[in-house]
This record gives structure tokens, sequence and C-alpha cells, in this order.
């Protein structure tokens, strides 16, 4: 028998979600944030890089504001308003204090109480190896969760040090042990990754809304075995 997940906590208001790149949070994890949203939750979006390396048949300096604008159209379709770019360079995102700091001071800003991030084993499902883009955002930001809150650690960001982070969730885990219900996020959660059109069509010949249905409403229903049967986003969640 499959071990069900347990429900996400909901004692919270503020989230920031944390990825790599633009399409990170759309590739699964967007039909919770809409969810999210439309309980009155307040989710903000930091992506460390505009996805300039992304597309092979267009160049960065055009990728890059490009992807940008799709981000932003994407994070609005699931009621996020704050999108951030901090202009780390696609595709060789080094992991260390720099990385960390513009994290913590991330973090000082909007004062969350749950952090997002993606999958940072390094493989997929044990099997495909991860970008080390993925790995370096995701360990930096659990680091950043404990720097933001001591005063002594990057003591030259704006922001009062904030020890509120409670958990971090992290989606696309073959492991996970936590599960939000997105029977009613789920529309939304494609029409968010179909905003990312361009990336789409330079990844696929195929239809880019059959592309994105197929995926997220069948991630959703995979992960729906391990959730009583409804149609699931995943996270493994570490409590701070």
């Amino acid at each position: 028998m499959t071990d069900q997940l347990e429900p996400m906590p909901d004692d919270w208001q503020r989230a920031l979600a944390v990825v790599a790149h633009p399409d990170d949070l759309e590739y699964g994890c967007a039909a919770a944030v809409a969810v999210w949203t439309d309980a009155g939750r307040e989710v903000s979006y930091l992506i460390a890089t505009r996805g300039e390396a992304g597309i092979d048949t267009l160049e960065p300096g055009a990728a890059g504001p490009l992807r940008e604008r799709e981000e932003r159209a994407s994070a609005a379709v699931v009621g996020v308003t704050s999108v951030e770019f901090l202009d780390h360079a696609d595709g060789v995102i080094e992991y260390g204090t720099a990385l960390r700091r513009d994290l913590a001071a991330a973090i000082r800003r909007h004062r969350p109480e749950l952090l997002i991030t993606l999958n940072f084993d390094d493989t997929w499902a044990g099997t495909h190896w991860n970008t080390p883009d993925h790995r370096a955002v995701g360990r930096a930001l659990m680091d950043a969760a404990g720097d933001a809150g001591n005063r002594w650690i990057f003591p030259d960001t704006d922001a009062e040090p904030w020890s509120g982070v409670r958990w971090v969730a992290v989606a696309g885990v073959d492991s996970p042990t936590h599960a939000v219900d997105v029977t009613d996020g789920l529309d939304r959660g494609v029409r968010s990754l179909m905003e990312h059109r361009a990336y789409i069509e330079a990844l696929t010949t195929e239809d880019p809304e059959a592309y994105a249905r197929n995926l997220i409403e069948g991630f959703a229903r995979e992960e729906a075995k391990r959730f009583g049967g409804r149609p699931a986003v995943t996270f493994r969640l570490f409590t701070l």
C-alpha cells in the first residue's frame, strides 16, 4: 500500500518561493500557489537568474527579458504580484556566501513563515542528474534561512534579521512528506505553465496547451495515489 502524505500546514500567512529559473515553479508547484493565494495567503517569488541561457535559438540578451516577462505573466495567473530577479548567471550559479547573502537579504525583506524551493538533490528520482543551478540555490536557501535570523551574519543588509521561518517546502522530490489538494488550482497551474510559451515552443514540437495540461495534470493525478485520491502537489517539508 502506498504511504499516505500529510497535508501541508496552513497556519501561516506569508511565503517566499525561491528558485533558480523562470518556469521552475510552474512545473508542478504553481497549482498549490493558486490554492494558497485563494485562501488569502501572500506568496512572493524570487528567481536567482533571468533564464537567459534557457533557449538555444535565442541569444541571452534577448532571452532574459523575454523569460522575465513570461514569468511575471505566469505568476499573475496564480495570484502572485511580487516577482524579483537576482541576476545571477544562468547555468553557472555558484553556491557560496554571495548567494547566501542575497537570499538572506530577501528573507529579511519578505519575512516569510514558509520558504518554497525546488528539488536540490543530486538527481531526479535517482535516475536523472539534477542541474548545478537547482542544487546551488536550494542548498543556499536552506542555509540562508538560518543566516537571516542571525544579526552578525551579513549585517550590512538593509532589513532587520528575521528568524520567523518555520518550514522549507521542497517541490519535485521523489520522497515527499506532505501534499496540497490542488483540485481548485489545477487549471490555473496549467495556464501558469502555458505563459512560458516561448520556452515551451523551443523545448518541444507539441502544442503548448496540450504539453502543459498533460504534464501538470499528469503529475497531480499520479500524486493523488498518496493523498486520498485527490489531485496533489507534493513537498518534502523541513521544520526549522
